[in-house]
This record gives C-alpha cells, sequence and structure tokens, in this order.
C-alpha cells in the first residue's frame, strides 16, 4: 500500500463524485484516475479491489462530513433541549446538502452493500461505528433521548437528504420546518426524555 495520505484522499474525492454523480457502474480504477487527472493504475495502488475502493469512500465520507468545532460550539450554547436536538439535526442535514455527490455517494454506497454481502460485511461495521460515535456524542452533548432516538434521527436524515437529492415528494417544504416537526414529535411521542 503506498503511504501518501494527501494522494490517497485525492483519489478517494474523485471515487466519491464519481460515485455519487454517475452510480456505481461509473466508479473504476480507471474512471477515479482519469476523473483525478492521475496516471492510469494510482486508484489501484492505494485501493487494490473494487470493495477496499468502496471501504476508502466509506472512510473519506465521513472525514469530509465531519463538523466544524466552531460550529458545534455555537450548537452547544443553545440552552433549550429540544431546539438544541433541532439545530443539531439541522447542522447534519446541512452538510450533507452543501455536498450533493457527497450524499448521494453514501446513498450508493448502501446500495452496492445491499446487492453485495461482501462488502455489506466490510462496510456494516463501520456504519454502526458511526452510529455508535453518534449515540456517544448525543450523550456527551447532553441532548435527550436515547440510542432509539439517535437511531430515529439517522432515519429522519437519510429520508430527507435523500427526498431532496432525487424526486422530492414536496420540492417547497423547508428542511428545518420537517426537522423541527419530527423532532417535535419525538420529543412529545416519549422518545426522548425532554419538551
Amino acid at each position: 500500500m503506498v503511504a501518501n495520505p494527501r494522494r490517497r484522499g485525492q483519489v478517494a474525492d474523485a471515487a466519491i463524485d464519481l460515485l455519487g454523480s454517475g452510480g456505481g457502474r461509473e466508479l473504476t480504477h480507471r474512471g477515479v484516475d482519469r476523473h483525478a487527472g492521475l496516471p492510469l493504475g494510482t486508484c489501484a495502488n492505494y485501493f487494490p479491489t473494487r470493495a477496499a475502493l468502496l471501504e476508502g469512500v466509506a472512510e473519506r465520507a465521513f472525514v469530509l462530513l465531519a463538523p466544524d468545532d466552531d460550529r458545534l460550539d455555537d450548537l452547544a450554547a443553545i440552552a433549550h433541549p429540544r431546539e438544541a436536538l433541532t439545530a443539531y439535526v439541522g447542522y447534519v442535514v446541512e452538510r450533507l446538502l452543501a455536498r450533493p455527490a457527497l450524499a448521494l455517494s453514501l446513498i450508493e454506497l448502501r446500495l452496492e452493500a445491499a446487492r453485495t454481502p461482501a462488502l455489506a460485511d466490510r462496510i456494516g461495521p463501520f456504519l454502526r461505528a458511526g452510529l455508535d460515535a453518534d449515540v456517544s456524542f448525543h450523550a456527551q452533548r447532553g441532548l435527550p433521548g436515547s440510542r432509539d432516538a439517535v437511531i430515529a434521527l439517522h432515519h429522519l436524515v437519510n429520508g430527507l437528504v435523500l427526498d431532496r437529492l432525487t424526486i422530492s415528494l414536496d420540492p417547497e417544504a423547508d428542511p428545518a420546518e420537517t426537522i423541527a416537526s419530527i423532532v417535535g414529535a419525538l420529543v412529545s411521542g416519549g422518545l426522548t426524555d425532554a419538551g
């Protein structure tokens, strides 16, 4: 394995772009090399198999989606638990919608894993570890709700992003209003412990 983190990131970024814009059929080692403007064979040096490339896409996507610490500090200053939870979820959706190819690549990655059990075996633990990290973050920030609430919020985010980036059921709907409504329902329905 070649040890050049900057180049590895460049290759993974190109793979994310291809997967998000063209789907799984577009994602080939040669296609990534061409898209990144790199010599043929570069992608295969960093990600020797398709499964390794897709796993690299997942790892890089989460690096690129990492929240800004200053923004997290601003959100931490929100005193009311329901408003804070709404703001945190809104920030996740904001980051995903700001990078459509990245968000779509994550959807494509999950679709590919659904069709390829060996890939699911590699990607599933990675995604579940991400959920565990979100549950820990949720608890550390004192946000209302348990693991079940975080899972429900993941479903909200995934569905909302899918709707906004594909064929929206209600293109005029404001994502922030949808988030506030669903968080309110979670709080009112007892899935969280704050009002």
